[in-house]
């Protein structure tokens, strides 16, 4: 059996973890980090639409492209 090696975050969330003594307590851990993640992700959106140069008009162009190659 090979043995798991965990990097320093997953260290550090494990014992973290170890700690909890409910199910609210991981209900409220994992919307922290739902919140986290969905942050970091709202700001690359941001970030990608202002780099593309994006507004409505292209995206509803980018809708109705269809690059489907034809089955043979």
């Amino acid at each position: 059996m090979e043995a798991t090696v965990f990097n320093p975050i997953q260290l550090h969330l494990l014992q973290m973890f170890s700690r909890m003594n409910s199910e609210q307590e991981l209900e409220e851990v994992q919307k922290v980090l739902s919140e986290y993640y969905f942050k970091k992700v709202a700001k690359r959106a941001s970030e990608l639409w202002d780099e593309l140069d994006l507004d409505q008009q292209k995206l509803d162009e980018m809708a109705n492209i269809h690059e489907r190659l034809p089955y043979t």
